[in-house]
């Protein structure tokens, strides 16, 4: 069967399929098996905190979103209508303490059971539950993409191998959350046949429509800005959103967002691109603390290692 085929015949079973052997749900066979987990020698510790991974913001929220389940599914169980910045803030700190905490299998089951009652009906009838193997996969998937997608374009160029060891990695990453495993990808090469499938099975669901809003309309004013002040301040923002912020999306998600692009805003993003990736050397010399996000600053000082001479040069 194909991808799409796949996803469609599973993706109607709307029912959790969830693996709770483990440390915290011994039996017999496994009761003797260490928790999995990545650390200070992975490619994915390495590049998912760095902090110029919120270029991608819009790429890893919007891309997840375009699959009509799961926009169906914050639009009837989130708070992103009346607090976006809110929601972005409570369920990010849990997947990335999943990847550098010492706890995380607890806080990948955290993560899962956030979704136990995200349940519904989206616009043919058909039910969806977040915890089918396929929806969650594919939230995870995002996150996946969003670690080699900005370490390539803005960090540096990964090699083959390396884009297969991340791939690797984030196996062990997605075992942590305690969900099948059975629409999951088994090589890089599977993976990449899997997301540009999952590309073609973009819906301008209203849930990503709005979450785009503000790159159509311009940012919002804020309250304490007069209007003729914010007319000169969010010129240059919003030409760099349009430009940078729409560059990072894949094409099919500026067509159902209805996002404009061209060759030179293309050309523009590349420039942008290469200047990023040229800085390395710089950003490499930040402090550890304002490299990274906070909970991987805190790891990477908690078992001891710098990472900043860490992984560097694309592996052959």
């Amino acid at each position: 069967m194909t991808v799409n085929q796949d996803f469609d015949s599973a993706i109607r079973e709307a029912q959790p399929v969830l693996v709770e052997a483990g440390p915290e749900h011994p039996t017999p066979e496994n009761d003797t098996l260490p928790t999995p987990r990545l650390g200070a020698d992975s490619l994915i510790w390495k590049f998912y905190g760095d902090i110029r991974g919120v270029l991608g913001f819009q790429r890893l929220a919007g891309t997840e979103n375009c699959i009509e389940q799961l926009g169906q599914g914050v639009l009837d169980h989130s708070v992103i209508f009346d607090d976006f910045l809110g929601r972005a803030r409570r369920t990010g700190p849990p997947v990335m303490r999943t990847v550098y905490s010492t706890e995380p299998a607890k806080w990948g089951r955290t993560v899962r059971d956030f979704h136990r009652d995200i349940k519904g009906t989206i616009s043919d009838g058909s039910r969806y539950h977040a915890l089918n193997p396929e929806l969650f996969y594919w939230a995870h998937a995002t996150f996946v993409d969003q670690v080699l997608y900005i370490t390539d374009t803005f960090i540096r160029r990964l090699s083959e191998a390396e884009k297969e060891q991340i791939f690797t990695e984030s196996k062990v990453w997605y075992e942590l959350y305690g969900v099948s495993a059975r629409s999951q990808p088994q090589t890089y090469a599977e993976f990449r046949e899997y997301w540009d499938c999952m590309l073609e099975r973009f819906v301008p669901h209203k849930t990503v429509v709005y979450a785009t809003g503000y790159i159509r309309k311009g940012l919002p004013r804020p309250r304490r800005i007069p209007a003729p002040a914010w007319r000169v301040i969010s010129a240059p923002l919003n030409a760099f959103i349009r430009t940078v912020v729409v560059g990072t999306l894949p094409q099919q998600m500026r067509e159902v967002c209805t996002l404009e692009w061209d060759a030179k805003r293309e050309k523009n993003f590349q420039r942008f691109a290469r200047f990023m990736r040229a800085l390395n050397p710089v950003f490499r010399r930040l402090p550890v603390r304002w490299l990274y996000v906070p909970w991987a600053a805190e790891a990477w000082e908690a078992v001891g290692v710098d990472p900043r001479p860490l992984h560097n040069k694309p592996v052959t």
